[in-house]
């Protein structure tokens, strides 16, 4: 069968647009090829720098023939439906249809069309003009003498010439001759720019590609990829260094180059004093070039402390690790590829003065001129990094402005990075417009990091924040990669966490290092470096930090309170970290919530998604227990206390002027409205024992739904069953009488109620929040629903739980059903109307799975309560092989659905059975 060659031959595509439009180029021609009535076996396309490339395989030679018969309207419907079925039958007038009978419709109009096949060769030539007209660059430009004529072809970059071939491989291909803005399709191509700039003519793919080579172009990209990686490494390891690989760059460098030549340049060692992430981010950003690092022996670095920007080393475990036989590296967890700025380290190794480039030419004295000027430019910017680097350690010129913003946060104006947070306030830098500066923000942050503070604390060091088995401090494991875990067989792993040192959080200084590293943790934004590379806020933060002698876990909190950034992102373990990461995130949720800027559809310009992910994982991985709906409520009244002092404040600027009269008069109104704006707003921010209000409430639960969503998509990730995690979430959303234990475990109608003693008790709500007189619901402990989602799991992956979960179902479905019915259902179990031993054996088993289990969810022990209701089964199963339900006797009748209902309350402490597929 033919084959078809189109290529479309440009000046350089931006290398960020090439995939994509190579792409759209295949997806475009072969959806008009088949909705043209032709099929074809294979497709893929190609691109370089300078052209776009299309190759078609067993595509048929001629559309088929198509007869088809149009039903019309009534030979008696009005004009207007006549004339819209000629339209749409393609008919000029009413004579050319027919008339068709049908004995209960009568007559009506029929269309009989017969369209002939067309060749491929015209379909491609009145398909492809279209194409590139209406081509989807993200932009474009128009060129030449025509540009001025309405209409004129838009293109990427000029367009130059258009190669279209057809033909099968035991014939001559021939040209698809068509023409578009005076460009005509033909069967010649042209090589590398420089090399090989004459005509080349082709006649199908093979020829086409071996002669490009031959013109010095590789058209495969992923190949042009390969040459450059194995030539850079070869090229480093020749030189006795490491490539630090980044699959980013290396995509971009290939869009670059249709013939790749790998060379090395070099600057002066000195600038290797800037930081490493600093080094690799200018060359990359600036010169599209590869960093590289020394090679060293085990002996000489990776058992020996080191000092690396200040941050002392923590062994290799913290570090990626090399190995030497197969000279791969394994990945780290940083956000950029093999980049660590959590450690402050570019990898386990120091940067060299040299770096990789890529030329398009093959040079003839080797690449020296090339390599020397390239290292210029280097120079040069690194230079500028050097700069800023140390212009960021200095004193900022205006000081004596800063004064009341230093006041304000309790900074030292002695300190560089104090400074840069006391410049970022005073300069009043916008958030965003409806929830104030960046300031402001960090105030409402610093307030919510203290109050999470403890409650991590508590939840990460149970011991009252002594680290049982870790050094005093040192953070919590890293969670595992998956949240259904075994428990069992789960070890703590020590984590690269930075530790507290000598400060003990169980003597309440993480609460204080909280505060000071919220202070600071926006403090970079200020700074040269992060001007220059957006992309290491945080990272530099924390050098900052470390430089002027913070403690080394406000230092990481600086840098670790923006992750995770994705799914692939590590979490933050330091303490001191969780609190900031979650204050940060909260705050942002609860403030766009505030305004009503949700996520809709695929649109999330604020990432609050990824946000609300974030805190999840955090909570999750880190294992922390947080009622979650409370935070939102004390991080909304930061928000509110800031705004009414706002509003009071330009009250008061337009009120001055009738100041002095109402002092005259000695009514002092306005001094009343002033005094109870600032009270309002001191209440807003206090521990005030103020229940949540209506508004708050419904705000809270639309967020915490949210989250849900969220933690839904999570947990499948995860691996677990979505009818699982409904089953939890729906059975911890069922309301509790106010009168029945507000906030605590609901007691089962006829069953013990759980001891009021607590073997751990959970974190509290914030303090001034009264949830027994503005309840949210129950579901807000995300760490909870997850270990409750795993413990049903693991049950229902058992016979047992596989069993109890049809008869519970059963007895569930019997329920319903009665209850649509209106039947009578007695409110408690009377043992008296027992008849059968089934019924009482069901009875004593619910009562003691009922306290069983109440008391393992009291213990917050799910697989307990799990084990608890597997006594269930065989009662159950015996009551409904020898007990009837429906009863002649209304009583005996009524009394038994009162029982079924005692084993549906039963279950429903843990999860809602009938939420459960099977």
């Amino acid at each position: 069968m033919p084959d078809l060659l189109l290529e479309l031959r440009s000046e350089e595509i931006p290398a960020r647009m090439q995939r994509k439009a190579a792409g759209d180029l295949r997806k475009l021609l072969t959806d008009g090829l088949v909705e043209a009535g032709l099929t074809y076996e294979a497709a893929r396309e190609y691109w370089t720098p300078r052209r776009l490339t299309l190759d078609i395989r067993g595509l048929t030679a001629r559309s088929k023939d198509i007869s088809e018969e149009i039903k019309g309207p009534s030979t008696k419907a009005p004009e207007p439906a006549v004339q819209g079925f000629l339209r749409k039958a393609g008919l000029a007038s009413i004579a050319e249809a027919h008339v068709h009978s049908d004995p209960k419709k009568g007559d009506f109009y029929v269309a009989h069309i017969s369209r002939p096949g067309r060749p491929a060769e015209q379909i491609i030539a009145e398909l492809v003009p279209g194409i590139i007209r209406n081509f989807p660059w993200p932009k474009s430009m128009r060129w030449g003498p025509a540009s001025a004529k309405p209409g004129s072809l838009r293109w990427v970059r000029p367009l130059q010439s258009i190669l279209c071939t057809f033909g099968p491989e035991t014939e001559e291909p021939v040209v698809v001759d068509f023409e578009i803005d005076g460009i005509r399709s033909g069967n010649v191509t042209y090589g590398h720019r420089f090399h090989a700039p004459v005509a080349i003519t082709v006649r199908r793919f093979d020829d086409y590609v071996a002669k490009l080579e031959a013109a010095k172009v590789v058209l495969d990209a992923d190949r042009r990829k390969e040459i450059i990686l194995a030539d850079a490494r070869n090229l480093a390891f020749a030189s006795g260094l490491d490539l630090v690989e980044d699959e980013g760059l290396l995509e971009e460098v290939s869009g670059l180059v249709e013939w790749p030549v790998v060379l090395m340049g070099e600057f002066e060692q000195d600038f290797l004093a800037i930081p490493a992430e600093v080094i690799r981010l200018t060359i990359r950003a600036n010169q599209k070039c590869f960093v590289t690092t020394r090679q060293i022996s085990p002996l000489e670095g990776e058992m020996s402390p080191k000092a690396t920007e200040g941050v002392a080393s923590r062994g290799s475990a913290a570090s990626p690790v090399r190995d030497r036989e197969s000279r791969q590296v394994v990945p780290t967890p940083s956000g950029l590829p093999a980049i660590s700025p959590s450690r402050g380290e570019i990898s386990q190794s120091p940067l060299s003065n040299r770096f990789i480039l890529t030329a398009n030419i093959e040079a003839k004295d080797g690449g020296k001129e090339i390599a020397h000027g390239n290292g210029k430019v280097v120079r040069a910017r690194l230079s500028d990094a050097l700069y800023f680097w140390k212009t960021d350690q200095g004193d900022l010129p205006d000081l004596d402005q800063l004064q009341a913003s230093a006041e304000k946060f309790g900074l030292d104006l002695e300190k560089p990075l104090d400074q840069r947070m006391a410049r970022l306030d005073h300069l009043n830098v916008t958030f965003h417009a409806k929830l104030g500066t960046q300031g402001e923000r960090v105030e409402r942050i610093k307030r919510l990091a203290e109050e999470l503070a403890p409650l991590v604390a508590q939840s990460i060091s149970p011991l009252e924040g002594e680290m049982a088995g870790r050094p005093e401090g040192v953070a919590s494991r890293e969670a595992p990669a998956s949240s259904v875990r075994d428990r069992a067989s789960r070890q703590d792993v020590p984590t690269p966490s930075v530790a507290f040192g000598d400060i003990s959080p169980s003597r309440g200084e993480i609460t204080a290092l909280a505060r000071r590293a919220a202070v600071l943790a926006k403090a970079d934004l200020t700074t040269e470096v992060v001007g220059e590379f957006p992309e290491l806020q945080g990272a530099m933060g924390r050098k900052y930090a470390l430089l002027q002698g913070e403690q080394p876990s406000v230092a990481a909190a600086i840098e670790e309170h923006y992750k995770p950034q994705g799914p692939s992102d590590r979490v933050p373990t330091d303490p001191v970290s969780v609190a900031v990461a979650l204050a940060d995130k909260l705050d942002t949720l609860v403030g766009f919530w505030a305004i009503d800027e949700k996520p809709t559809g695929s649109k999330d310009p604020y990432a609050l998604r990824r946000a609300a992910l974030g805190v999840i994982r955090i909570l999750v991985e880190n294992e922390v227990r947080l009622e979650i709906a409370m935070q939102f409520i004390r991080s909304g009244r930061h928000l509110m206390a800031q705004l009414l002092q706002k509003e009071a404040g330009k009250a008061e600027a337009r009120l001055a002027p009738m100041r002095a009269m109402e002092e005259l008069s000695g009514k002092g109104l306005l001094s009343q409205l002033t005094s109870l704006s600032e009270r309002a707003s001191q209440l807003m921010f206090s521990d005030a024992d103020v229940p949540p209000q209506d508004w708050e409430i419904d705000r809270a639960r639309d967020l915490l739904s949210f989250f849900h969503d969220r933690l839904k998509v999570y947990l499948r990730d995860q691996g677990a069953r979505h009818d699982l995690i409904d089953a939890v979430l729906a059975a911890g959303s069922r309301p509790i009488s106010p009168l029945e234990g507000e906030m605590s475990a609901k007691p089962t109608e006829g069953g013990a109620v759980p001891p009021a003693s607590h073997s751990v008790a959970p974190p509290s709500a914030l303090p001034g929040i009264s949830p027994s007189r503005g309840e949210i619901g129950q579901n807000d402990d995300l760490l909870q629903i997850v270990r409750r989602v795993e413990a049903l799991g693991s049950f229902l992956d058992s016979e047992d739980g596989r069993n109890l979960l049809a008869g519970t179902k059963r007895a569930a479905n019997i329920v319903a059903a009665e209850e649509k019915k209106a039947t009578a259902i007695a409110s408690s179990v009377s043992p008296a109307l027992f008849r059968e031993d089934a019924e009482k054996a069901l009875y004593a088993a619910v009562n003691q799975a009922e306290r069983q289990a109440g008391e393992a969810i009291q213990n917050e022990d799910f697989s307990a309560a799990m084990l608890a209701l597997s006594v269930l089964r065989e009662p159950v199963d015996s009551f409904f092989e020898k007990v009837l339900v429906n009863d002649e006797d209304q009583a005996v009748r009524a009394n038994r659905l009162a029982l079924l209902v005692r084993i549906r309350a039963a279950t429903d402490r843990v999860a809602d059975f009938s939420k459960i597929a099977g």
